[in-house]
């Protein structure tokens, strides 16, 4: 059976799934998305990526006819049609067809393949990364949302992988510590962990969430802060956050290595702690959507 995607009001199969030319998101880029992962046949943190969307589309202009409750059933009829419990699913959602008469009518597009992690080798040693030669502009209307937009990183990130590294270092135009093309960054000095604010202004990411909120239940201290590129140079500790990679570690920014170059006991900490907290939350809420 081919695979399934959601389009709009039903499931589709993913040949024969068609957008309008004169699509909004396909044109200029007005939408959004976000990437979720279900672990269990439980998306994680589910709640968090809605409230994140409807935020946006909201600040955005982005109008919609789909409520949370209609979105997360095709969510998971979509999990349901191509048989997965765990899985890495994508939601999409954008302004719609620019034609007059089509104007209203958003487009939703949900798809779910299987669930592939990053390499073991990468959490076991560490990654590079490197910094991004461009810089992310506070001013920019689109900043902090995860808008279809995503040109600019993918020329990064694209970037850093023919570098050999893993993410890029985005600073802002003020040479502020910003994110990773896809991820989220914090880094530890003296067992103290640190991140951007979320007004520097970065992603508000769900998995950034889930580390700050496993940082106070474990009595690690947190601070959110400016954080510049000699913070970056001087931490002991540095790694990665996103849904899908959960918390990776960095041992090499370019030639730098970070503190011994070898993964640190507070990362490890957060690592087992974010893995637990995934297979319980998933384990709690089964059947309950």
């Amino acid at each position: 059976m081919p695979e399934q995607v959601f389009l709009n009001d039903k499931l589709v199969d993913i040949d024969k799934a068609c957008i309008s030319v004169t699509d909004s998101g396909f044109l200029y880029g007005a939408g959004l998305f976000e990437t979720m992962r279900s672990h269990n046949g439980v998306v994680f943190a589910l709640t968090d990526h809605l409230d994140r969307l409807f935020f946006s589309a909201r600040n955005l202009s982005i109008s919609s006819p789909y409520d949370k409750e209609y979105i997360t059933d095709a969510i998971y009829k979509v999990l349901s049609a191509n048989k997965l419990t765990e899985a890495r699913l994508r939601l999409t959602l954008t302004g719609g067809p620019m034609a007059e008469t089509d104007r209203q009518k958003s487009t939703l597009l949900i798809t779910a393949t299987k669930f592939r992690s990053y390499p073991a080798e990468y959490y076991k040693n560490g990654v590079l990364v490197v910094l991004c030669p461009y810089r992310q502009n506070p001013n920019e209307p689109t900043s902090g949302h995860k808008t279809t937009s995503y040109f600019s990183r993918m020329i990064a990130l694209n970037w850093a992988h023919q570098k050999r590294a893993a993410e890029a270092l985005w600073f802002t135009t003020d040479n502020r510590l910003a994110e990773g093309c896809v991820s989220n960054v914090f880094l530890v000095k003296d067992s103290v962990l640190y991140t951007p604010t979320i007004e520097t202004p970065v992603l508000a990411g769900v998995a950034r969430k889930t580390v700050c909120q496993l940082a106070l239940k474990n009595s690690v201290k947190l601070i959110e802060k400016d954080l510049s590129i000699d913070d970056v140079l001087g931490a002991d500790e540095l790694f990665l956050t996103n849904v899908i990679m959960q918390v990776m570690p960095i041992t090499k920014v370019e030639k730098h290595t970070v503190g011994d170059g070898k993964v640190r006991p507070t990362v490890k900490k957060l690592k087992r702690s974010f893995d637990e907290f995934v297979k319980n939350e998933c384990e709690k809420n089964c059947g309950s959507d």
